[in-house]
């Protein structure tokens, strides 16, 4: 019979008293119970050694361990846990890049952080590696949104407005916004045109106040005034957040690692908790997509500077240019266009389109609006 967990102890106290009697040889009283000999010799021997006491299990655990975390390692491995709600990887490249001699391996500061209760048992299962493209250059591509809607305790509900550079992974914008206006969105971009310069295109998705969800495809005033800045605008496919997984997953950071660790009294407390962990997140925390380096070691800021005013619209000599009227409507050909609102007062070009005769498509700067087709009926 195998040992039973409930009476372990009765069990070996019966071995012992059975085996000393001798009525049985030896090895078929092990058979019995279900043990080796070489167990049954260790219970024999712990009894007459220590009593009854030694059948009680004993602890495996060694005398020495020298291969052992040193007590200060664990301590600075438990705090920057405590201050990040970093794991194992990013926690041993913070320990090699500040210097640290004796730097357990990633699997090694997992072990510590459970064996300290920092670490949920589904923690690990929840991480999920993702190999998403990459743009080859800083500032070939921003990705902008704003972070979910939280309330402070004394300024009511904030915003953060974040932007990414999908290069790099370098945070642009961290910003605590009560509001998601265009006026707020733009001041903060040209804060950060004028810093960083300008990229080669922002995504978005299709909500306000870049986008036009009651009329998808047509120009707000912000992505209006990105495009005569020279900047190309992108949307996200609608209900497919992962076109802009890179902004979504530092969201996810964000949340983790500031908004789920403060109560909040005001704006200007989110901005600088919020500018404080910008400053860890660019230049000090580990990224496990850049091969645990630092998003500020790969960011360059672009070579195209912030105007002073926006550039004058030019098309060529080929295009016909037209003026958007106040309903942010053109007539084309006898036929009337609705573009945009936000392009009221503003010229567009009507050029043929490459290899389709007939077609005709209108460019607001380098932003394709739409086409027409003249061999179509009018309605």
């Amino acid at each position: 019979m195998p040992w039973n967990v409930k009476d372990t102890m009765n069990l070996r106290q019966e071995f012992v008293s059975l085996a000393t009697a001798q009525d049985l040889p030896f090895s078929e009283l092990c058979r019995r119970f279900g043990i080796s000999r070489q167990t049954g010799y260790k219970w024999l021997d712990r009894h007459k050694a220590q009593g009854v006491q030694g059948l009680a299990d004993q602890s495996r655990r060694p005398h020495h361990s020298p291969t052992r975390s040193p007590q200060h390692v664990v301590e600075v491995v438990l705090e920057l846990r405590r201050q990040y709600g970093w794991g194992g990887r990013k926690i041993e490249r913070r320990l090699r890049d500040l210097g640290h001699a004796q730097v357990p391996a990633p699997a090694t500061i997992t072990g510590i952080l459970r064996r300290h209760g920092l670490l949920q048992p589904n923690e690990c299962a929840q991480r999920q590696h993702w190999h998403r493209f990459e743009h080859e250059h800083p500032n070939s591509l921003w990705q902008m949104d704003f972070k979910g809607e939280f309330q402070t305790l004394e300024s009511g509900r904030c915003m953060p407005l974040t932007v990414i550079d999908d290069h790099s992974r370098f945070n642009i914008v961290l910003a605590a916004c009560a509001r998601t206006t265009t006026q707020v969105v733009q001041g903060e971009l040209a804060q950060a045109f004028r810093c960083y310069g300008l990229p080669s295109r922002i995504n978005t998705d299709n909500g306000a106040p870049w986008g036009s969800p009651s009329a998808p495809g047509q120009l707000t005033e912000l992505a209006v005034w990105l495009i005569r800045l020279g900047i190309h605008v992108s949307y996200s496919r609608p209900y497919h957040p992962q076109t802009n997984g890179k902004d979504e997953r530092f969201h996810r950071s964000l949340k983790a690692e500031v908004l789920a660790r403060h109560a909040f009294i005001t704006h200007a407390h989110v901005q600088q908790e919020l500018q404080r962990w910008r400053h860890v997140y660019n230049t000090q925390r580990p990224h496990e997509a850049l091969g645990m380096a630092t998003p500020i070691t790969r960011y360059r800021p672009s070579a195209r500077a912030m105007p002073d005013r926006l550039p004058e619209l030019q098309y060529g000599p080929g295009d016909e240019v037209l003026r958007v009227n106040s309903n942010g409507v053109v007539r084309l050909h006898g036929r009337a266009l609705r573009l945009s609102i936000a392009l009221k007062g503003l010229d567009v070009a009507a050029r043929p389109k490459d290899g389709e005769d007939g077609v005709i498509e209108l460019w607001f700067a380098h932003h394709r609006l739409t086409e027409l087709d003249l061999k179509t009926v009018k309605t």
